[in-house]
């Protein structure tokens, strides 16, 4: 029988502060609990409503529907919600191809951009300390299950880009025309807020400024970022 104790250990994982102090973050969804668990995520504990979920989810704890919803994240819950440890950052290969984000704060850009890397074959998000919780309960929601496959770290941005060895790429409204570039196999691509682009300290450490070329005339002003991300890791992978 889930305990008061349970109950308030998960809804006060909606907020970071006891996500940090705990280690543990909270996912809601068959198919995404079920991805976790496939790609190896380590649970924590695992609630499911109906006993018939619980076929598939090793020592699954059966919870009264009004136990689950006092949990839940969600308007109506889905019936199953897994808590989960978070790992710890892997090492980031540099070989590849690198999104990075600066004070990129809506969840469900975060979530759709993580999506995306996962999508693109990026392994390795590096977010500024300033961009939103990738296990913020929205964000996860927009993930899919992605989360499990793509590495977040989150670090001073700044002083990343300034010694790293891999060329890096910036996404400006003023940039030079992606489609002309001239793309490497490997480098960092960097997204900037939703509302003011990328900041001026971490601009000054963009050795190339790409633009995504606009054809509409009187048309807006500027794209969704994930939508722009999604644009521009087309180009590199097209390339």
């Amino acid at each position: 029988m889930v305990t008061k104790n349970q109950i308030k250990l998960v809804v006060s994982l909606k907020q970071k502060k006891y996500r940090s102090q705990h280690g543990l973050f909270v996912v809601e969804g068959e198919k995404t609990v079920n991805e976790l668990l496939q790609w190896g995520m380590k649970p924590y504990k695992l609630f499911v409503d109906n006993s018939q979920r619980t076929q598939g989810f090793e020592e699954a704890e059966l919870v009264p529907k009004a136990a689950l919803k006092q949990m839940s994240s969600l308007t109506n819950p889905s019936g199953v919600l897994g808590v989960f440890y978070i790992p710890e950052a892997k090492k980031m290969d540099d070989s590849d191809w690198v999104v990075a984000l600066d004070a990129v704060r809506d969840p469900g850009n975060l979530g759709t951009i993580i999506r995306l890397c996962d999508w693109f074959g990026i392994k390795h998000l590096i977010c500024s300390e300033d961009t939103v919780d990738c296990y913020n309960p929205k964000v996860l929601q927009a993930t899919m299950g992605s989360i499990a496959r793509v590495n977040m770290v989150y670090m001073d941005l700044e002083d990343f880009l300034k010694n790293t060895a891999l060329p890096v790429y910036g996404a400006f409204m003023d940039g030079e025309a992606v489609y002309g570039k001239e793309l490497p196999p490997n480098g960092i691509l960097v997204m900037g807020n939703e509302a003011n682009g990328i900041s001026t300290a971490v601009a000054e450490q963009v050795a190339e400024r790409v633009s995504i070329p606009q054809f509409g005339e009187n048309t807006t002003e500027s794209l969704n970022v994930a939508t722009a991300t999604a644009i521009l890791l087309n180009e590199i992978r097209r390339k």
